[in-house]
């Protein structure tokens, strides 16, 4: 099973990647199933996330905002193990190359996650992660932003079932402006090298207006994980399920330790 407490980072890979048709769900720089898992104190790691849309809207959300269609987003992820229980994380730079618009800078974030010690070895898992986003005016028009993702799973034998209730907001009009948008995980572990997963990316809009049917964004992704010695890499494919949602989406994770505090 893919362990996200280790990133890895290969140019070649991400050279092919960015020349293959990817598409994302929605206008994200990460599109991933947190599993509770934290590196070890004393790690310190990077994740690269890549997403490519490869159909998607053709018009920005909002006025001087990133067109979804043909773009490829994307930020690396620089992780430390604090303590057994404890993960600080830094996302810089976001970043978006855009069709006719070129290379640019969405803004940084800074995360905490707080889980299980060694979640991988308990039936029940549980977490919570937070970030802290600042970002440019052609990725949000809200300057400070954040996420709040519980996590939730269950390692069945060779199954996992993992569901991230996330809530996101701006700071702007209390608890009713929350904005609801879990992620769930469904995988089966083929051996502690290789694991397939199905994984589903929803979008419900603000918590006192809740959209249903085809306005709220509904996301199918199929995922291979592959768990290398040194270097670990999830390779998934999207499609949208209502109008909401980018039609056709890949994403591309790699990861790494980058260091380790010896004991």
């Amino acid at each position: 099973m893919l362990n996200f407490a280790r990133i890895a980072y290969t140019p070649a890979l991400l050279l092919a990647f960015a020349l293959t048709p990817v598409v994302a769900g929605a206008q994200a720089d990460e599109i991933q199933v947190y599993q509770g898992g934290l590196a070890k104190p004393g790690t310190f790691n990077i994740t690269i996330h890549n997403n490519y849309t490869l159909q998607g809207a053709t018009v920005a959300g909002f006025p001087g905002g990133v067109v979804p269609n043909h773009s490829l987003n994307g930020v690396p992820e620089f992780a430390y193990g604090a303590t057994k229980w404890l993960e600080l994380g830094l996302y810089l730079p976001l970043y978006t190359l855009q069709q006719g618009g070129g290379f640019a800078s969405d803004g940084f974030k800074l995360r905490s996650l707080v889980a299980r010690p060694d979640g991988d070895d308990h039936t029940f898992v549980y977490g919570l992660g937070f970030e802290l986003s600042f970002n440019a005016k052609r990725w949000d028009t809200n300057r400070i932003s954040s996420e709040f993702r519980p996590i939730v799973g269950w390692h069945l034998n060779k199954v996992d079932l993992i569901f991230n209730p996330i809530f996101d907001t701006s700071y702007k009009g209390g608890l009713k402006a929350l904005e609801f948008a879990p992620s769930s995980r469904v995988a089966y572990n083929v051996n502690s090298v290789w694991t397939m997963a199905v994984e589903e990316y929803a979008g419900f809009g603000a918590v006192n207006n809740l959209q249903s049917g085809n306005s709220a964004s509904h996301q199918l992704f199929g995922v291979i994980d592959h768990a290398g010695k040194t270097w670990d890499i999830e390779v998934g494919g999207g499609v949208g399920l209502t109008d909401a949602a980018d039609k056709f989406s890949f994403k591309l994770i790699v990861a790494r330790d980058l260091y380790s505090r010896k004991k």
